[in-house]
């Protein structure tokens, strides 16, 4: 019995494509070689697609220490020596994936620049085209998480791994999210989103934006851009003077700007509980993790460049409060729509215990060591089986939408 292709898919033009190369060398270490047949894909910084025959024995981690930049060395993500990965896709052949139905059988195709082009150079590019039954996208953020992957795999009607178009573009932007989990009446903490256009870069928040902020929420405030991952450009704003900073920092990301307010207020930190969801259409949750960051908050610097932060698994939850969490886990889930995996991120209140759903990633960090696996590890699943699953389910879900009638 021939193996199922999986094309791995990793890098991309995000601020995570550090973070992606890290999940990826994991998935290609992890997923069972007995089963599959693994054909790695990756973008560079700059968007080019690309498969390199040393892909894998790169990204399985011979140099990972120096996948991400450290404090002493900021180097540009895509740069050789910032990643080596990077080293790997500079030298593969291009590809590219035709948004062609028809086209099934070519799967990932080589990559034409040549204007003129005869029968005979079609015939060899396909004769060169990679077939996949499935793929893996393991992106982070921008162009990856975001819907825009998954629209272009729509088009070309190849199977894939995880949420949907829909799924996806909801669970990145944290406005429209969180008006989803309103509707589906889920506890939300107190927010506003303003624009990138209502105020100068400056650092100077006009008074109508200050006057919003501050009739809605009470310092201290977390401003987020809408649509970014991996705690990026997140600050914490204690008074007035430090929103307009923070809100100029967050504007450097996204034309949409989400500011909340702290739960726990000034004198209290709120608990960071997170919880891992697999599944399409009968969704299970993991116990819950928690996070106890090394910093004031859990932003991009706790998350990969300093050490300290402390990983809770399973959190010190009652047995209530642990049902709750996993509760709310799967209804998030559903509330955007989402299929295959999810990590849905909480914060409880130190004091009242009171929990609220603050966001969902529909493509969670995926290394041996990330959260989601972690989580599921201690819920009886393993690594390579969690893979196993994700597979089956992005088939299960693909053959499912060949069931829709699409005319009359």
């Amino acid at each position: 019995m021939a193996k199922l292709r999986v094309g791995i898919l990793f890098g991309g033009r995000s601020g995570e494509h550090e973070v992606s190369l890290l999940s990826a060398a994991s998935v290609l270490n992890a997923i069972d070689k007995t089963k599959y047949e693994v054909v790695p894909i990756g973008i560079t910084k700059d968007g080019r697609w690309l498969t390199a025959e040393h892909a894998e024995r790169l990204l399985r981690g011979e140099k990972q220490a120096s996948v991400l930049p450290t404090p002493e060395k900021h180097l540009r993500a895509g740069d050789p020596e910032a990643t080596p990965g990077a080293a790997v896709l500079a030298t593969g052949e291009s590809v590219v994936f035709p948004p062609e139905p028809a086209r099934r059988e070519a799967g990932i195709a080589p990559f034409q620049t040549d204007a003129k082009i005869d029968a005979a150079t079609l015939r060899r590019a396909s004769d060169r085209a990679i077939n996949v039954d499935i793929i893996f996208p393991v992106l982070h953020g921008t162009f990856g998480e975001d819907g825009t992957i998954q629209g272009l795999l729509e088009l070309a009607d190849i199977a894939y791994v995880g949420a949907g178009v829909l799924g996806s573009s909801a669970g990145m932007d944290k406005d429209i999210m969180k008006s989803l989990f309103r509707a589906a009446g889920l506890p939300i903490v107190k927010h506003v989103t303003v624009l990138r256009s209502q105020f100068e870069p400056e650092s100077k928040v006009p008074k109508k934006v200050q006057k919003l902020v501050e009739s809605k929420l009470k310092y201290p405030v977390f401003v987020k851009p809408a649509n970014l991952g991996s705690s990026v450009g997140i600050s914490k704003a204690h008074d007035r003077k430090e929103l307009g900073p923070a809100i100029a920092e967050a504007a450097k990301f996204d034309r949409k700007i989400v500011i909340e307010e702290g739960v726990g207020g000034k004198k209290n930190k709120a608990r960071e509980i997170e919880c891992a969801v697999l599944g399409n259409e009968d969704p299970k949750a993991s116990v819950a993790g928690e996070i106890v960051p090394c910093k004031e908050f859990y932003d991009y610097d706790a998350k990969y460049l300093v050490e300290g932060s402390e990983a809770v698994i399973p959190a010190k939850l009652t047995q209530a409060e642990m049902k709750t969490v996993q509760r709310l886990a799967i209804a998030a889930f559903q509330a955007v729509d989402c299929t295959g995996l999810a990590r849905v991120d909480f914060l409880m209140e130190p004091k009242s215990r009171r929990i609220f759903v603050n966001e969902i990633n529909t493509m969670p960090g995926f290394t041996a060591i990330s959260m989601y696996p972690k989580m599921w590890a201690a819920s009886g699943v393993s690594y390579p089986e969690l893979i196993d699953r994700l597979i089956q389910f992005g088939i299960e879900r693909h053959k499912d939408k060949k069931r829709n009638q699409y005319s009359r």
